[in-house]
């Protein structure tokens, strides 16, 4: 996808915006966060960020494979498996600032985004439950 394509696709429109959509730019951001990172020449500040980096595009790989689920178990497990990830997003965005690898203030809104993320997968799970029930 070219870069327009890719900005035209996260674009914020005036609906709430999708959670694939949201998880995707999630993504970029993580990557665009892990390469400052890697320019720190940090071994601590590499590896952390690497570990930040898988859980933060793990949660809309588990989000679009939720979305193929074939069964409602199976959408609610992978739901579940991109809500752990985004709680670890969490913890690997906290170490960072605590350890002083990143400004806190550089990473706020991303620590925001990082918070609405599970509480919106937290939600789409348990709605999914509720249905089963």
């Amino acid at each position: 996808m070219r870069n327009a394509e890719c900005n035209e696709a996260m674009a914020v429109m005036d609906q709430p915006r999708d959670i694939h959509d949201r998880a995707l730019e999630y993504g970029v951001r993580a990557i665009k966060l892990c390469r400052f990172l890697q320019k720190s020449r940090d071994f601590a500040a590499i590896t952390i960020g690497k570990q930040y980096l898988r859980s933060a595009t793990s949660i809309g790989a588990n989000m679009e494979e939720a979305s193929a689920a074939e069964t409602r178990a199976d959408f609610i497990h992978n739901c579940s498996i991109a809500q752990k990830e985004a709680r670890e997003c969490l913890y690997w965005l906290q170490l960072m600032t605590c350890a002083e690898i990143v400004r806190a203030k550089r990473i706020q809104e991303l620590l925001g985004e990082t918070k609405e993320l599970v509480a919106v997968i937290t939600t789409i799970a348990r709605n999914a439950r509720k249905r089963t029930e």
